[in-house]
């Protein structure tokens, strides 16, 4: 059942892309609006997934690889249509689909079955924790499909409106000041839940450090912004090195540089 959910969630997602795609090339409304209302059901759907997940578990589904791929897919989601309820732009739109759908291809090449949490992570903040960590992930990963944006629009065509350079610079500002936000409260509950599960707040765990590495580089894009009045492709170039900081603490560190925080 679960494993036929996870399916139909996946053709959804790509019919969200596939009418998102044909409506910003061929300028068909509708399309979008198509586009938008499947990208809502593969969410709802996904929502479903993850509620079935957590039951049959007993645990909040964000263990491994694979259920924190499903978690980032499912933010993705929910953040890009919080964001497209106030701003329309269709190429992001497509961008945001297209991420989703990738986030869950990744997801099915891992193992699905459900597994007992070792005894640290069998722990009230665990949910809190990544979950928190996931909805930053999904903001950094908005803000860099609006960085490219600007940036291959700058690029391209110096004659476009003024008002899409800065609705799209604007989208990059407000999903990184959302994604600072709750990467802050994971990390600060990721000290807490470490104290009580291996008595110190902090460890320099591979993961640690790469967090907060992440965390610095998005604080000097929000001080550049915000109170030196940085815009365009400068705060567009930090956008996306902070993303890459995200890829490499949520990917390359499990790789690379194993530690406490490894996903299996």
């Amino acid at each position: 059942m679960m494993t036929t959910l996870f399916n139909l969630c996946f053709a959804i997602y790509l019919l969200a892309l596939v009418t998102a795609a044909i409506a910003l090339f061929a300028w068909r409304k509708p399309l979008s609006w198509v586009s938008i209302g499947a990208l809502s059901a593969g969410a709802l759907l996904q929502t479903v997934y993850i509620g079935m997940r957590w039951v049959e578990a007993g645990r909040a589904p964000f263990s491994n690889m694979f259920e924190s791929l499903v978690l980032f897919a499912w933010a993705l989601a929910v953040v890009y249509l919080v964001v497209r309820a106030r701003i329309n732009i269709p190429a992001l739109s497509t961008a945001t689909c297209l991420m989703v759908l990738l986030v869950m291809a990744y997801a099915s090449a891992f193992e699905s079955d459900i597994k007992p949490l070792m005894p640290a992570l069998q722990s009230n903040w665990l949910s809190v924790h990544v979950f928190t960590c996931f909805l930053g992930y999904s903001g950094f990963a908005i803000s860099f499909l609006s960085a490219i944006g600007f940036l291959v629009i700058a690029r391209a065509n110096s004659k476009c409106p003024d008002e899409t350079k800065n609705n799209i610079d604007m989208v990059t500002a407000k999903t990184i000041s959302f994604g600072f936000l709750f990467l802050t409260v994971g990390i600060i509950t990721g000290a807490v839940w470490a104290n009580s599960a291996w008595g110190t707040y902090w460890s320099w765990d591979p993961k640690e450090t790469w967090s907060l590495i992440t965390w610095f580089v998005y604080a000097i894009f929000l001080h550049c912004r915000y109170m030196r009045g940085w815009h365009g492709r400068r705060a567009a170039w930090i956008a996306i090195f902070g993303f890459c900081c995200v890829l490499f603490t949520y990917f390359g560190v499990s790789r690379w540089l194993p530690g406490l925080h490894s996903y299996a």
